[in-house]
């Protein structure tokens, strides 16, 4: 369930000429029992509110005088949210022989013209107070102050995402709330500039158009009036034609794909970071500990502390937290034991919360092989949201590639990985010619149309992830990943487990040995495929190939590239020879 509440402006939406009709009623009734939330965003003062519609108990809360006040029917709690209005502000006003004039909790309201007046008031206190337009009615406000503020309180309250959230109103009073909404729809009867801004206009007027809106919901979830919803789009890239290339924020499944060091992580870091600007949540299930500098996320886990299903759950509760689950601390045998523990669960919470937005998941093959497939009981029918990193597709579960929706294909090749996409989910591939990609650029082919691949330049990523990252500037990433100096006759096997150590062998070892390494491409190599940092491993394949460097000057030139990407630690670190 995507959409969980539904947020609706009373005069001119709900209700007409201040009435709420009966076959709205009851579809506000069903709406409810339905399991989503009620939540009534009005400019109204509630002492005259609950006068003309009893029924407030319907909606969970109620945002009442344009944002200022919140109202819990339940417990018949009113809630003030900015200051009260100023004695001397609406003495002022009175003095100025401003009629009609109404002063509720935190509000002040007339009617047109007298908005002269009232900035006039307002000008000569010296105060920071606002004036809002509503179809002729003027309210006066704290600055900062209004229905989008309001929401935003309630939705804190009530631990619900604006990203699943639907938005129904009329007014100019009703501009900032719906653009907080994820879905915005403007009823019939909608001032035109309400219309124009909203995702959607109703065929029906007042109530009977908020009625249209709650039964689409009910009945797919506004999965057919989604697919107009253009403007929560993240931005990819541009396209070889200087074009944006933009992609959808929800109901998107994304594959990412391409050799081993090829630049995954930083496409994939790259988008999260734009997606958490835009406050959709997401949980990066991370078998190597990848994304442990990722911006704006938690990370849960480390090598010495293997994470828990409960603790990210507890995180991901939520809406405004993200989640990297570093699996690290994990034995590499049971990393996929508890993986395939954590998705069904992540997939309940989705159910209940509608979150979290986005589930990303690295090393796809390691996890999910072609022999992985999911609970029928516990994963829902169709995958949403879902971004999948890999090497190789054709060792991922089928079951998951099924539901790829855009693949972006990375590093050499990259006419191959559609091609090894396509051979493993059985349908042709598109045609393609090699392509040479450079660092940040993709192949991204929307799999159900019929278009070709195309090329875009990924926006870079706004944070370098392992600049002060202590794992590959001091930690030990263990034979594998190390670099070994063995020399041009492989008689020396001097192994750096972090960039701090392989400074300190560079700098002791001889001549031969640091020029053989140099000619072979291994500083370069190793930057990329074992640091997995590209920008490093760019520079110093552009110092590998400057011939005229002498060997001291080469050391120097490797130094500062690493040194300008991470903070190493003051003491040295003593290393010793390792023997195979």
């Amino acid at each position: 369930m995507r959409y969980l509440a539904l947020a609706t402006d009373y005069d001119g939406t709900l209700a007409r000429h201040g009435q709420v009709d009966e076959p709205t009623l009851a579809a506000l009734e069903r709406f409810r029992d339905s399991g989503r939330r009620l939540i009534l965003v009005t400019g109204r003062e509630l002492g005259e509110l609950m006068e003309v519609f009893p029924q407030l108990d319907l909606f969970e809360r109620v945002v009442a005088e344009n944002g200022a006040l919140v109202y819990r029917p339940e417990l018949r709690e009113e809630k003030l949210l900015g200051e009260p209005p100023p004695p001397a502000l609406i003495e002022a006003i009175r003095n100025l022989g401003v009629e009609p004039l109404s002063v509720g909790r935190g509000i002040i309201a007339t009617v047109e013209p007298h908005e002269v007046a009232v900035l006039e008031a307002i000008r000569e206190l010296g105060l920071e107070w606002q004036v809002i337009f509503n179809k002729g009615s003027v309210m006066v406000l704290p600055s900062g102050v209004n229905k989008a503020t309001g929401l935003a309180a309630v939705l804190d309250e009530l631990n619900l995402s604006p990203h699943n959230i639907v938005g129904v109103g009329d007014a100019e009073n009703d501009h900032a709330f719906l653009a907080l909404c994820e879905f915005a729809a403007a009823v019939g009867n909608a001032l035109p500039t309400v219309k124009e801004r909203a995702d959607h206009v109703t065929s029906a007027t007042h109530g009977a158009g908020v009625v249209e809106v709650m039964e689409q919901v009910l009945e797919d979830d506004l999965a057919e009036l989604s697919r107009c919803l253009s403007r929560h789009r993240v931005l990819l890239g541009h396209r070889e034609d200087g074009s944006e290339q933009a992609i959808d924020c929800q109901g998107l499944n994304v594959l990412i794909a391409g050799t081993s060091g090829s630049g995954k992580s930083t496409i994939t870091t790259g988008i999260l970071e734009r997606l958490a600007d835009q406050g959709y949540q997401f949980a990066v299930i991370d078998p190597e500990g990848d994304y442990s500098e990722l911006e704006g996320a938690v990370v849960m886990g480390e090598p010495q502390q293997a994470p828990t299903v409960e603790g990210a759950l507890d995180l991901l509760a939520t809406p405004k937290a993200n989640a990297v689950i570093n699996l690290v601390g994990i034995p590499i045998e049971h990393r996929p034991e508890f993986s395939d523990s954590l998705l069904p669960r992540l997939h309940e919470l989705r159910a209940r919360t509608g979150r979290p937005h986005w589930i990303v998941i690295d090393e796809t093959h390691h996890l999910m092989p072609t022999t992985w497939h999911p609970v029928a009981l516990t994963l829902p029918q169709r995958i949403e949201g879902l971004i999948q990193i890999t090497v190789h597709p054709g060792s991922v579960s089928k079951a998951l590639l099924d539901a790829v929706d855009l693949v972006l294909a990375v590093g050499e090749g990259p006419e191959r990985t559609i091609a090894e996409f396509c051979e493993a989910v059985d349908e042709p591939a598109p045609p393609m010619q090699p392509a040479n990609l450079e660092p940040r650029e993709v192949m991204a082919w929307w799999r159900r149309s019929n278009g070709p691949p195309v090329r875009v330049r990924c926006i870079p990523q706004r944070s370098e992830r392992r600049r002060h990252s202590r794992k590959y500037a001091e930690g030990n990433l263990g034979p594998d990943r190390s670099f070994h100096f063995r020399g041009p006759e492989g008689k020396l096997n001097l192994r750096a487990q972090n960039l701090n150590l392989f400074l300190q062998i560079a700098d002791g070892v001889d001549d031969d040995t640091w020029m053989h390494h140099l000619s072979q491409g291994d500083y370069s190599e190793w930057f990329r495929s074992k640091i997995k940092d590209d920008e490093l491993a760019a520079e110093a394949e552009e110092i590998e190939t400057q011939s005229d460097l002498s060997p001291a000057d080469s050391r120097a030139a490797i130094r500062a590239a690493v040194e300008r990407r991470y903070t190493l630690p003051a003491e040295p670190v003593e290393y010793t020879r390792a023997q195979e």
